[in-house]
């Protein structure tokens, strides 16, 4: 007997409904319709990858961080591909504010986008005064410093690695800043204990906290048995470093749980960036994977969404550290849903969580 078997074509196949969650996040006040954001340094002012998904969809775009005057950066080579990550050691090159202010946040303004500035000095005062230029300026979501710059006034130590310095920049800015536009300290890892820098920079009034700057790294030419990097030193990004900044996360999560997170450091895909929302993260960075995929911020946006729903959350907030908790189930609504091939959900009973390690729950370091 022979059998007639007609193939589906892909248009008549069922595909699964799209999930309904409120991706709606809050950063110290300043509402963004999705968590998801690009990572300073890795888009440029979004103009670049507004050619590939529509950028006013995103939470927002963290500009590349701008200094007071033009900057030519270190000489070449400034990047160096490293095992699951990358070297750059740009020297924090650009136009200055006020090139930025008339051309980039004009054109981030025309788009529709919301726009979180960056900023970075080499002494309190660059900062103060990047501060006071654009306190008066419209259309900016929120200002995150960028303190992990050497200190031209103390021997070139880098702010975000001395509390008392990274103390003295943020209050700086803070006052110096429009009160409705909540300022972000980002974080350093290249520190004995993050926790203590995060206490010292919200005391001195950072709103929220991003987290985390790459780790300084170095790559050696074996053919030429030199530093493959002109500046010798670059930082690391990529997935490589995903795992201390979801601890580095979680941590600080653990220690103010009422201070916005903005999470970031290799994350490639949705589940990538529902570890950092799980770990404390009210919202997350997208970077060094726009540097081959460049719709990525919108890919994991989606995928992100699907994996909260797949795990019976209905809003973004409701996932918010919810690695923290002990002694509980999944969310009621949990139940993974499995499609039939009409698209029909069949949930399956919830399962209980393991209890975590109450001393791992605290943020103890083993």
């Amino acid at each position: 007997m022979i059998r007639s078997v007609t193939a589906q074509s892909p248009s008549s196949r069922a595909t699964p409904p799209a999930p309904v969650i409120d991706m709606s996040t809050d950063l110290a006040g300043v509402l963004l319709p999705s968590p998801v954001l690009t990572a300073s340094g890795c888009a440029g002012a979004g103009r670049e990858l507004d050619q590939f998904f529509d950028i006013t969809e995103i939470g927002a775009v963290v500009t590349k961080s701008i200094m007071l005057d033009p900057r030519s950066g270190r000489g070449t080579p400034r990047m160096a591909e490293t095992p699951s990550g990358m070297l750059n050691s740009i020297g924090l090159q650009g136009p200055g504010v006020e090139v930025f202010l008339d051309k980039d946040l004009a054109w981030l303004r025309e788009r529709g986008a919301r726009a979180v500035v960056s900023i970075a000095g080499g002494s309190v005062d660059d900062f103060t005064r990047l501060a006071s230029r654009l306190r008066h300026v419209s259309d900016i979501a929120a200002i995150e410093v960028n303190i992990s710059c050497p200190n031209v006034e103390s021997r070139g130590h880098v702010f975000a690695c001395d509390p008392v310095a990274a103390a003295d920049v943020i209050a700086a800015v803070r006052r110096n800043t429009a009160p409705g536009v909540p300022v972000f300290a980002k974080l350093s890892p290249d520190v004995t204990d993050i926790v203590a820098i995060a206490h010292s920079v919200v005391d001195a009034g950072a709103d929220g906290l991003s987290m985390i700057n790459t780790l300084l790294g170095m790559v050696i030419d074996t053919d030429t048995m030199r530093p493959a990097l002109a500046g010798i030193t670059g930082g690391l990004s990529g997935p490589a470093i995903r795992p201390v900044a979801v601890r580095c996360v979680y941590q600080v999560h653990a220690a103010l749980p009422h201070i916005p997170i903005l999470g970031m450091g290799g994350i490639r895909t949705g589940l990538d960036a529902l570890e950092f929302v799980l770990a404390g993260a009210s919202a997350v960075s997208v970077g060094t994977v726009s540097f081959h995929d460049p719709s990525a911020p919108a890919r994991v946006a989606r995928e992100l969404a699907q994996a909260l729903a797949d795990r019976g959350f209905g809003s973004l907030t409701e996932a918010v550290g919810y690695a923290h908790r002990s002694h509980t189930a999944v969310p009621s609504a949990r139940a993974e849903r499995v499609y039939s091939p009409d698209g029909t959900q069949h949930p399956r009973e919830a399962v209980e969580v393991e209890d975590l390690d109450p001393e791992f729950e605290a943020g103890a370091e083993g």
